[in-house]
Parts: C-alpha cells; sequence; structure tokens
C-alpha cells in the first residue's frame, strides 16, 4: 500500500514537470547531414556585439556548407534588441534565417519588458520564440552543440 502511494506520489510529481521542461526549449533543427552544430549566445545589447554575431554565423556559413553545419543564435535579455521588428540589422537577420540560421528569443525576457514598459515589444515574425534563452542553450550543448559567445 505504501508502495503504490508513493509510486502514485512520484508519478504526479513527474507530470507536473515534465510541461514546465518541455516549454522551456523548441525542437532541434532538422539538418541530419551537419557534422557541426554551434550556438552562438546573444545577451549583450551592444551594436557592435550584435554585428559581431552576425558576422560569425555568416563566416561559418561561407566556411561550411549550409547543410552541414546548424546555427542557432539565442538572444535573451539586452540581446533581443537584434530581432526586434525595428532592428537596423532585421534584414541581415532575415537573411541568415533564409540561409538556415535560426534565431531564438527569450520569452521571459520579452515579458520582462512589457511589465516594465506596458507595452509588449514586437519582434521579427522569423524569430524562434523560447521560454528561457539560457534553457535552450542548455538544451543545445546538452545535445551535441558548442556554444560560442563573440
Amino acid at each position: 500500500m505504501m508502495r503504490s502511494k508513493v509510486f502514485c506520489a512520484m508519478l504526479l510529481a513527474l507530470l507536473a514537470w515534465m510541461p514546465q521542461t518541455f516549454a522551456q526549449q523548441v525542437q532541434l533543427q532538422d539538418k541530419p547531414f551537419a557534422e557541426h552544430k554551434i550556438v552562438l549566445q546573444l545577451s549583450d545589447g551592444d551594436a557592435r556585439k550584435q554585428a559581431l554575431v552576425l558576422s560569425v554565423a555568416n563566416n561559418l556559413l561561407k566556411a561550411y556548407d549550409p547543410d552541414k553545419i546548424a546555427i542557432e543564435v539565442v538572444a535573451f535579455g539586452p540581446g533581443i534588441d537584434l530581432l526586434l521588428s525595428g532592428s537596423e540589422r532585421r534584414k541581415q537577420v532575415e537573411s541568415l534565417i533564409a540561409q538556415g540560421v535560426r534565431f531564438d528569443i527569450c520569452l521571459n525576457t520579452v515579458d520582462t519588458l512589457e511589465r516594465e514598459t506596458g507595452k509588449r515589444p514586437e519582434f521579427i515574425p522569423a524569430a524562434t520564440p523560447v521560454q528561457v534563452g539560457v534553457g535552450q542553450i542548455l538544451f543545445l550543448a546538452e545535445n551535441g552543440y558548442t556554444l560560442v559567445r563573440p
């Protein structure tokens, strides 16, 4: 009797935990021929750092066949400025997305900005929303991605 109660409690705890865990990251990119997997962290609002992240992603696409490399840029904190609709670098971001680079935007940061300003910031529709930016980086690192913070 005691074992079944313990089992039920463990099962309920697992079920309560699972949706939160799966909600914080998105599926891995579908790049079956990728020999290299890179996640670029962008947590800085500095224009030079943003330009550097875009440059690194572009250079990686040139150095490797786009089918042979998976590149994911995870933006959180001030780094989400790059992915806002009014970004000066929007065309560059959209060009990289068209070439297979995925740009993730942290919804926790978006929610925080909405609470602070009273207005939800609009971001590039092609950006992939993730609940927790750092959680997405951790998920990618656990799945074979190399973290680079330019």
